[in-house]
């Protein structure tokens, strides 16, 4: 059996941990409602600008746009990974980077030139331990991304796939659906003829729109803006997503290091009277000898 002291310190240290998963589960509680709250306010618009996009790609009309259409032949792809900053969110990183790294793999094996870039500290770091090259790297997106900085990136993709560099994009993320649930995917953004797809398998019914000035001028502005509007989704699913795992995983920590303080609380108790019958015992026996 250890000794009372060292278990009484060993306890210690164990309280100061659980203070410290506490206080981190109560600050990702607190990010993630703001987080959840942007990622809620952005789904409708998202979802409906998307479904318009779609709506305008099948409703048989003589529009054409360059982001609608996918290439004849698919020569230089990127894959974009969104991953974390910091760890201890359980298994948020390991699942995204799972997901990613896999489709990387099919890309190479299909499309000659293939890119990789990361977003996070960890993916970056997980990159280098596999001795894959990264074309491009980002570090400023943490739990709080604005649309001007999604913006940014948005538009140097669009600026390439107009210019015929790009040909497809690929985005890694954490798909938040609720509290409960959030999936690592892997989604094509671009060519955003894609969009149509679930529609079309869900039977959806096709809308009537009517264009004014012209369907061109039109789509000139929303083909753009919902590609923008989808890439800042993915940025904010995969904030929220990182604070619910956060405070999933500090949950469990402070859970387990307080099942870890009641046993070693039960085994200083034991140790301690262990020690004081050992005493005890001394003294009697001394007692006894001087009687002698």
């Amino acid at each position: 059996m250890a000794k009372a002291r060292a278990l009484d310190k060993r306890r210690k240290a164990i309280r100061n941990i659980r203070k410290i998963t506490r206080t981190m589960e109560l600050i990702a509680t607190a990010r993630f409602k703001k987080a959840m709250d942007r990622a809620h306010a952005a789904t409708a618009y998202t979802k409906r600008i998307s479904q318009l996009v779609a709506d305008l790609a099948n409703s048989g009309l003589e529009v054409r746009h360059p982001l609608l259409e996918g290439r004849e032949k698919t020569e230089r792809a990127v894959l974009l990974m969104l991953t974390a900053n910091r760890g201890l969110c359980g298994g948020y990183n390991g699942n995204v980077q799972r997901a990613g790294f896999a489709r990387l793999a099919e890309l190479k094996s299909t499309i000659p030139h293939v890119e990789l870039e990361l977003s996070g500290k960890r993916g970056i770091a997980a990159a280098k331990f596999r001795s894959i090259p990264l074309t491009e790297s980002y570090t400023h997106f943490d739990d709080k991304p604005s649309f001007a900085e999604a913006e940014v990136l948005a538009n140097r993709y669009l600026e390439e796939y107009a210019a015929g560099k790009l040909d497809r994009l690929d985005v890694a993320y954490m798909q938040f659906e609720n509290v409960s649930k959030q999936s690592a995917v892997v989604e094509t953004l671009l060519p955003l003829g894609a969009l149509g797809e679930p529609a079309a398998e869900q039977g959806a019914t096709q809308s009537q729109y009517e264009f004014l000035p012209s369907a061109e001028s039109i789509l000139e502005e929303v083909v753009p803006t919902s590609f923008k509007i989808k890439l800042f989704k993915c940025l904010l699913d995969a904030a929220v997503s990182e604070q619910v795992s956060r405070m999933v995983a500090m949950k469990a920590a402070t859970k387990a290091a307080g099942d870890r303080i009641k046993q070693l609380s039960m085994a200083y108790n034991r140790a301690r009277q262990s020690q004081i019958t050992g005493e005890i015992m001394e003294i009697i026996g001394g007692v006894e000898a001087l009687k002698k």
